[in-house]
């Protein structure tokens, strides 16, 4: 590579691979050493982290990370200094990942709601209309726009959808295949927001369904249920144009869901409605690159054969390509009123949890930096609202718990090694 030099804006002197790559490092770490005098996490009323070592040993050797001032970083091993360097690239991501996740009002339905996907009833006239879909990543726009409304009543949760879409096509219609090789709209619902037993549901412009179970997500080893179903459950579409005729331009398509609380009864504590409470949950729109055999249409593949990627459209921001980190999903508030303004504010324990699995999430990214870690140790601490919120690391049988406690509650919150979330009242 030849770059000019300093000297003689003329002159061009070539730099071996070697050097490059020594330039390369030297600017990576001046960017660390700026990124550890200035981290600050873009949110509102989200707490900084300070992460300090982690203790371990007989000797007591300090072996692992601080981003908690630089003077003490400075003092750490060189194996330390890698682990730091990796728990930056994890940490500077795009803005996006560090955005708190969105959140609606769901009003209460005063009239029955007729599931044909038009959702011409009053009181669908009344319910707000989401955000717009982003990119599952936050780093383009999606093409075609999609929204959501949501209704609720003593019987069902309710879903209406309406995405832009100039070729309305699908090819599945057997219940319970793998809807997202066609354009799909996608529900996530994790009642309880431990992250563990959640729920999935998609729905292709033919109709067809595919609903199903997780045990946990798949980044903790997490087991689908693939015959578990929604019971009652009730769908219909509405094209706005045609579907599969190639000779027009459509305007897209609409779907209109209900489903019965009776069907995840077994999932939310208490079995009781949600009512003037909320639940976690997130929307996606699976969008792909088509092309034509005749009039048929069909994902479309590169010159090698290979399928184009999809297009990924959400309601709240993921930052990665991946919806199952149920800890980014939105909050669904389920309001007793009915078309009458109810800001809901999300608690002061969600902004922590939000704050403690960012602080999960790198671990996870490297697992070996704890596995010699034993008994109770602060790892960082949290600037929240004007309090400090230490960290916690415990380690137990069974592997270890990431925790903190609310300053103003009492309340502990915590995390486990399997990523499922506990909330212990004071």
């Amino acid at each position: 590579m030849d770059i000019p030099d300093a000297n003689n804006g003329s002159f061009y002197k070539s730099f071996s691979f070697a050097e490059m790559l020594l330039v390369y490092f030297y600017w990576s770490c001046r960017k660390l050493v700026i990124f550890c005098l200035t981290i600050k996490y873009k949110m509102s009323k989200v707490p900084r982290i300070q992460l300090s070592p982690l203790q371990h040993g007989s000797d007591g050797t300090d072996s692992s990370y601080s981003i908690s001032s630089v003077p003490r970083a400075f003092n750490v091993p060189v194996r330390s200094w890698i682990f730091l360097f990796l728990l930056f690239c994890v940490i500077s991501k795009p803005a996006i990942s560090q955005v708190s996740p969105r959140s609606y009002t769901a009003y209460k339905s005063l009239s029955e709601i007729k599931i044909d996907g038009r959702a011409d009833e009053a009181s669908w006239d009344n319910a707000p209309w989401s955000d717009d879909f982003i990119d599952i990543e936050g780093k383009k726009i999606p093409s075609y726009r999609t929204r959501v409304k949501m209704l609720w009543d003593s019987n069902n949760l309710y879903v209406f959808a309406k995405m832009e879409e100039p070729h309305v096509w699908a090819t599945l219609k057997q219940r319970d295949t793998v809807i997202f090789y066609n354009n799909d709209f996608e529900i996530f619902i994790d009642p309880d927001g431990d992250t563990h037993h959640y729920m999935e549901l998609e729905v292709n412009a033919h109709n067809t369904v595919w609903d199903l179970l997780l045990s946990k997500p798949y980044r903790n080893g997490g087991l689908v249920v693939d015959h578990w179903d929604f019971k009652g459950l009730k769908t219909a579409v509405h094209i706005l144009g045609s579907l599969n005729d190639p000779r027009d331009t459509d305007q897209g398509w609409q779907v209109e869901i209900a489903i019965p609380w009776e069907s995840m009864k077994e999932l939310y504590p208490g079995a009781a409605l949600p009512e003037n409470s909320f639940w976690r949950i997130n929307f996606s729109r699976v969008n792909w690159d088509y092309e034509l055999d005749g009039k048929r249409y069909s994902r479309k593949k590169d010159a090698a054969g290979n399928f184009m990627p999809e297009y990924n459209w959400v309601w709240s921001p993921q930052g990665v390509i991946n919806m199952h980190e149920p800890e980014h999903w939105g909050y669904v508030y389920f309001s007793d009123k009915q078309g009458v303004d109810n800001i809901f504010k999300i608690p002061d324990d969600e902004t922590l949890k939000w704050s403690l699995y960012q602080v999960y999430r790198e671990m996870l990214q490297s697992p070996s930096r704890i596995n010699d870690i034993t008994g109770t140790k602060t790892i960082g601490e949290l600037e929240f609202m004007g309090s400090k919120v230490n960290i916690h690391f415990e380690t137990h049988n069974a592997g270890y718990n990431l925790y903190l406690n609310n300053p103003f509650n009492g309340n502990k919150l915590l995390i486990r090694e399997d990523g499922k979330f506990i909330k212990y009242e004071n």
